[in-house]
């Protein structure tokens, strides 16, 4: 079955705390991204303005929990098994890292700490690990474990990855899942993350970097406005904040509420 399909069956509607880990050789492209945080839905024109969740702290003004969306087809199996920070395993391509803060809507938004944090996503190539040899991923991956962690949140509310930037595949927009749960280990939300868009955005810049393993390009890419979860996300509230650079790797920021 193809991805696409599959969704459309399941009738979807809709951070850098220490220096980056050297996973293969960079660029010497200093392209540079900063303050990405475009809630942008064209399809590669302009230049990334306005923000989405970025870092925004407490208080009431828009302290609504984060759009639930689906884990998706291929959810981490066991995450208790998978509590660490570089969830590179031998993965290659862009350094990249994932800085998420939590915060809880029934605290004021301030930041939660002790939440379960569960991350996961595609490598460069848009296959998934502990899964494959089916139609929707012909690459059997199914026995290693690859780009998929837990963390918990310090004071701050906040987790840390370190990981590879992630390509794409056909019918999905670039996109980093996370599963938050309470100290309890209690579900408290599944959500999606997305990626800014422009002509010199992140994504492109990277699907761009042959040299770093991103053959792919953009041709048949899904942008964030034909994505069939983030198609509704008309404020921009799940796209990440991005900055860095090709040569020296890229950080996504992201807040996530939720109800604690």
């Amino acid at each position: 079955m193809e991805r696409k399909q599959f969704f459309k069956n399941m009738g979807l509607a809709g951070l850098a705390l220490t220096g980056f880990r050297v996973l293969n050789s960079c660029s010497n492209d200093d392209d540079s991204v900063t303050g990405d945080t475009s809630g942008s839905t064209d399809t590669g024109g302009g230049t990334d303005s306005g923000s989405g969740s970025g870092t925004g702290g407490g208080g009431t003004a828009n302290c609504v929990v984060a759009p639930s969306e689906t884990e998706g087809p291929f959810p981490t199996k066991t995450p208790s098994s998978l509590v660490r920070s570089d969830i590179t395993s031998d993965r290659t391509g862009v350094p990249f890292n994932i800085d998420i803060i939590i915060q809880n809507v029934n605290d004021d938004c301030n930041v939660l700490e002790g939440a379960i944090v569960d991350i996961w996503h595609c490598d460069k190539d848009g296959n998934y690990s502990e899964y494959g040899g089916t139609g929707m991923q012909q690459t059997d991956y199914t026995s290693v474990h690859f780009l998929r962690g837990r963390q918990t949140t310090n004071a701050d509310g906040q987790v840390a990855f370190t990981s590879i930037f992630p390509g794409w595949y056909t019918s999905r927009a670039t996109h980093i899942h996370v599963h938050v749960y309470n100290e309890s280990g209690n579900s408290l939300l599944v959500t999606q993350i997305a990626f800014p868009e422009s002509n010199d955005s992140a994504v492109v810049q990277v699907n761009a970097s042959t040299e770093n393993g991103y053959t792919k390009g953009m041709s048949g890419y899904t942008y964030n406005a034909n994505d069939n979860v983030f198609s509704d996300d008309t404020d921009g509230v799940e796209v990440g904040a991005i900055t860095g650079s090709l040569s020296e790797g890229f950080t996504i920021t992201q807040t996530i509420k939720v109800s604690a």
